[in-house]
């Protein structure tokens, strides 16, 4: 028989084969690229909760200055006053001193406001 160039060879097949698990592959690393380095990947994920415990950390620092200012405050009420405090308050606001307190001056540094 002579060859007329109807038989087949195997190479077409071979690669119509090999075509979808490389489609498969390309499809599964794009998806993991951006599993790890998207918008909302891994590396985000990660800076987010990094953002979350500053966060919560200036917000431990400012809820116990509120405490602080908190306390201060209920002591200078009319039903809980406490004359210490008041006389302190009252001698740094009008700059005020007692003729039996002892003054000590220090020198301020520069630029410092005074209150």
């Amino acid at each position: 028989m002579k060859d007329l160039g109807l038989i087949r060879t195997r190479e077409p097949l071979r690669l119509r084969h090999a075509l979808i698990p490389l489609v498969c592959l390309v499809v599964l690393s794009y998806f993991a690229y951006h599993a790890v380095y998207g918008r909302h990947g891994f590396i985000a994920w990660l800076s987010l909760q990094n953002r979350v415990d500053t966060l919560q950390q200036q917000l431990a620092e400012v809820q116990a200055t509120h405490r602080q200012l908190d306390q201060q405050v209920s002591l200078l009420r009319p039903e809980s006053l406490d004359p210490d405090l008041l006389d302190e308050r009252a001698r740094a606001t009008l700059g005020f001193a007692n003729p039996n307190d002892i003054v000590i001056f220090r020198e301020r540094p520069a630029g410092q406001i005074v209150r």
